[in-house]
């Protein structure tokens, strides 16, 4: 399955979990619900995930978690925030960097029009 694929399903499965619940709830929540949907879809996910972060050939524990790592391919990280910042974008750009993957969404549940609230960010690798 392409990266195209993974995010095509993942947006129902924001889509689905918008219509239910609506804005309004911690990230956490979301995260979980999303999860929940991901997993019902017969997808791989990955929840939490630590990224490993070196500096000068020595890793360092700081403690960075990926929200969302769905079939080996695509990161959600997930928000819920009055609007994306550019340090969400930047964030999200690192943590594709780092784990040296193509394909990221930036998702804010706390939004008016989901659809708004969905960013692809790309990292060319």
């Amino acid at each position: 399955m392409t990266e195209n694929e993974i995010s095509y399903k993942i947006r129902g499965a924001i889509f689905e979990i918008y219509n239910n619940v609506g804005p309004g709830l911690l990230e956490s929540a979301y995260e979980a619900a999303l999860f929940f949907e991901l997993k019902k879809a017969g997808l791989k996910v990955e929840r939490q995930i630590e990224v490993p972060f070196r500096y000068k050939d020595v890793k360092l524990d700081v403690g960075y978690r990926l929200d969302l790592i769905v079939e080996d391919k695509v990161i959600i990280e997930i928000k819920s925030v009055t609007d994306f910042s550019a340090l969400h974008f930047k964030q999200l750009t690192t943590y594709l960097k780092l784990k040296k993957m193509k394909l990221g969404l930036l998702v804010n549940f706390n939004t008016l029009n989901i659809r708004e609230g969905i960013a692809r960010i790309a990292n060319n690798i």
